[in-house]
């Protein structure tokens, strides 16, 4: 009982310990965290170019906002968070806009 039991403990610490790893459409080579620009920074731009805005947060090196477009589609969006570009913006699996480098 006692093996089992550890086993147990020891299966969950690992699986504990794995990366977490982004879970979005698009992932951003966008260096260290202190080179970005803030949430706030990103929601203002959003706000004045007509969105409105659900949730932003980090993702695979970007910036994930949901929201509604300027022209009221209900997407979800990535920002370069050093730029705050946008990069690509999707509605249920439907790629609506993505920057070609």
């Amino acid at each position: 009982m006692q093996k089992s039991a550890f086993a147990a403990l020891a299966a969950l610490v690992s699986l504990a310990a794995e990366p977490s790893f982004a879970t979005g459409l698009y992932t951003c080579e966008s260096g260290d965290q202190s080179g970005w620009k803030t949430v706030s920074e990103l929601e203002e731009k959003m706000v004045s170019e007509g969105w409105q805005v659900r949730r932003i947060k980090e993702d695979g090196g970007c910036y994930e906002a949901y929201g509604t477009t300027p022209d009221g589609e209900r997407v979800e969006a990535y920002f370069d968070p050093v730029t705050l570009e946008m990069l690509l913006v999707a509605r249920r699996g439907e790629i609506l806009y993505q920057k070609q480098d």
